[in-house]
């Protein structure tokens, strides 16, 4: 090959590279949601220029890592997304836009590399992200031959790239708050009202297709009056938030928590019979009665709260609507024994 046809070949490679990056981009711009987003993107890259290894690292306890850990599941993240502490992440990636391209000694990057590539990486791209000026992070390409990212090579495209995922990255943050705020109670961040019905009704018709339990848990705080009256309504809402609070963290993943209305909760439990419910609902009721709100001045609230619970079971039929009535009126029967 003459020399006039190696810079055709050359100017010809260019072009290919420079397609491909063009179609990721017109591909990931017009998605709206961090599931889809990560999933389109990375999987564009590696099929369109046949990368091997390509994720995103993320500083931790920034507003794109709070939102896209609270609208991805953790399975999906273990696969596309680290998460790195800020001040650790600059020093190894340095505070420049321009990617940094790595070939020998990738071991002082492993901890922007995920656990199961760290040895089967052999040179690596990583191109800067930025939201609103600062850095949050890297979309990284990663490769099994160690001359695929030379330094020294051209990183112009890949800075173009860099460049148009972090403005994708700002366009789908705003689009997921915006979703993630029309479905969250605005005082707790537990799920709406409208949304838990919507969450219900599915849930319902799985278990009846698929011959499930699905119980429900109607939660209503004793005395949250009281609470107001005497301590004031910043208290109260304090005083919600903790319950809130902890009634995620005694939950499971798969299941369902949310603010019904004023001081009462729903929790959903996919696959939960009657019995494990009444149990779990007691250990609830001992949770808190063992752990009052801590308020200033070292006085604390005691916290006491009443439940119903109704459940779909095998051989039943039911509807959303039914479930949340019969836990209600088991509700209003466990405050009137309570109460008389």
């Amino acid at each position: 090959m003459n020399h006039l046809e190696k810079i055709i070949e050359t100017l010809k490679k260019n072009q290919e590279i420079a397609r491909a990056f063009f179609e990721i981009e017109a591909s990931v711009l017009s998605v709206l949601n961090f599931r889809d987003f990560l999933e389109r993107l990375l999987n564009e890259i590696r099929e369109k220029r046949q990368i091997p290894y390509v994720w995103i690292s993320l500083t931790e306890k920034g507003d794109i890592s709070d939102m896209i850990k609270k609208s991805v599941s953790p399975e999906i993240l273990a696969d596309r997304v680290n998460f790195v502490d800020k001040g650790v992440f600059l020093k190894h990636a340095g505070n420049t836009t321009a990617p940094i391209l790595v070939n020998d000694r990738l071991e002082n990057y492993h901890i922007l590399i995920p656990r199961h590539c760290r040895d089967a990486i052999k040179s690596l791209a990583i191109a800067p992200l930025t939201l609103d000026g600062e850095m949050i992070g890297s979309l990284n390409n990663g490769d099994n031959s160690v001359s695929r990212y030379r330094p020294g090579m051209d990183t112009t495209l890949l800075k173009q790239l860099a460049t148009i995922v972090s403005i994708c990255l700002s366009n789908v943050m705003a689009h997921e708050k915006l979703n993630y705020l029309a479905s969250r109670d605005s005082l707790t961040g537990l799920l709406n009202r409208r949304v838990l019905e919507q969450i219900l009704k599915r849930e319902v018709e799985r278990a009846l297709r698929y011959r499930t339990p699905v119980a429900v848990v109607f939660v209503d705080l004793d005395g949250f009056k009281k609470v107001n009256d005497q301590y004031g309504h910043k208290v109260g809402d304090d005083f919600l938030k903790y319950v809130a609070n902890r009634l995620l963290m005694m939950t499971r993943g798969s299941d369902v928590v949310a603010r019904f209305a004023g001081d009462e909760f729903i929790i959903v439990l996919p696959g939960t019979s009657y019995q494990y419910a009444r149990e779990f609902a007691e250990r609830m009721q001992n949770y808190f009665s063992n752990h009052p709100l801590a308020v200033d001045g070292g006085a604390s609230i005691p916290i006491s709260l009443s439940f119903g619970i109704s459940c779909v079971e095998e051989g039943t039929s039911d509807s959303a609507e039914s479930l949340l009535q019969r836990a209600d009126k088991m509700l209003y029967e466990a405050k009137k024994n309570k109460y008389g």
